[in-house]
């Protein structure tokens, strides 16, 4: 396997320089890796495979024909090559070699896990998401719970042709990202076994406050958080006392969990007892903040995380971070200091007792 490097890497062996190669999201993980957060093991399948993937199945000119055919004022005429793009790429075979460098990784991350055929995360990591300035994050798929190498192949493929849905189409097209620039990699990672599950945001996403942390949780797997299905708990953290200031409980409705009897996920109504119940514990939450901060420092800017606990493993290690990004609403506005500076130490003196405030 002398040129795998160029199609299948594991996830520390990837950082944030890596984006060109397997997108923002596996870059992220391996970043993170190198931070020492703790991440479920996994791989990427770069940019390098899904290029060779279109060359070798002969499908690259046929797709760029498609969409050069839209008419991008007419929903239904991106809808239709959309749908065409999307069966074009699923029934269109993988190289044998390329079948034969994601088989053996995913043989090697199951004997890593101790679990054969181990459920993974099958999701999309494109070249233009989680970067600043862009809001490509989410236009493409992830699937959950994926066992077995002829299912994570199909799934590979799913994620590569979500690079087509219409919504992804139409907003290169309204930003005028060339479709043929744009690349996908894929990550294949372990699957958490959610309990509890959601988003964490390393600056106040309502005010723009950089001294709190902000998570939302729910019980399940946190796609009924970034999806908005669910109303989450919500709780505020002050970043430097990590004391919880605000909690907030809501009745939460559904949840995302594993269906014993088919191996697959789907949506439940949460148990009336469970509803109302605080779902993440108050050194859960402390915990994530901590991890949080970690991160933050890492990148040196604010920070989207998401994350799952994951009650099967050791108490020390049950918060995994699923992915990670700049936050991109508040980081990119200016923003004025919440107290005015002071001349000197005298005037911030006379300022604080004017406002009936004892100085130390």
């Amino acid at each position: 396997m002398k040129d795998r490097k160029k199609y299948v890497l594991w996830f520390d062996e990837c950082d944030i320089g890596d984006v060109p190669v397997v997108g923002g999201k596996c870059a992220s993980l391996g970043e993170l890796l190198k931070a020492e957060i703790p991440v479920p093991p996994g791989f990427a399948v770069t940019v390098n495979a899904y290029r060779r993937f279109l060359d070798e199945g002969g499908i690259r000119d046929e797709i760029l024909s498609l969409l050069e055919e839209i008419d991008h004022e007419d929903i239904d005429s991106v809808e239709k090559a959309s749908k065409s793009i999307r069966e074009l790429i699923e029934k269109t075979p993988l190289g044998m070699e390329l079948e034969d460098y994601i088989g053996e990784f995913y043989r090697l991350l199951s004997k890593f896990c101790n679990f054969p055929a181990v459920p993974a995360a099958v999701r999309s990591s494109a070249t233009a998401e989680d970067l600043p300035g862009a809001s490509f994050a989410g236009q493409q798929d992830t699937f959950l719970w994926i066992r077995g190498i002829d299912d994570v192949i199909a799934h590979i493929l799913k994620c590569w042709s979500s690079l087509f849905t219409a919504r992804a189409i139409a907003y290169r097209s309204r930003m005028g990202f060339p479709h043929d620039k744009v690349a996908i990699s894929v990550a294949v990672q372990k699957m958490v076994k959610a309990v509890t599950a959601g988003v964490m945001f390393t600056i106040n996403p309502a005010s723009g406050d950089p001294s709190s942390i902000v998570i939302d949780a729910n019980w399940g797997f946190g796609e009924s958080v970034v999806s908005g299905e669910a109303t989450p708990d919500n709780f505020v953290v002050n970043k430097i006392t990590l004391s919880i200031i605000k909690r907030t409980i809501a009745e939460k409705e559904i949840l995302y969990t594993l269906n014993h009897e088919t191996h697959s996920v789907e949506k439940q109504e949460i148990p009336l007892e469970r509803k109302n119940e605080q779902c993440l514990l108050d050194d859960e939450v402390v915990e994530l903040a901590k991890i949080g901060k970690l991160i933050e420092k890492h990148y040196g800017k604010a920070m989207d995380v998401e994350w799952a606990i994951d009650k099967d493993l050791p108490r020390s290690g049950q918060i995994m971070i699923l992915q990670s990004r700049p936050e991109t609403v508040w980081s990119q506005k200016k923003t004025e200091p919440v107290i005015a500076p002071k001349k000197s130490a005298m005037d911030h003196i006379i300022a604080n007792l004017l406002e009936g405030k004892k100085v130390k």
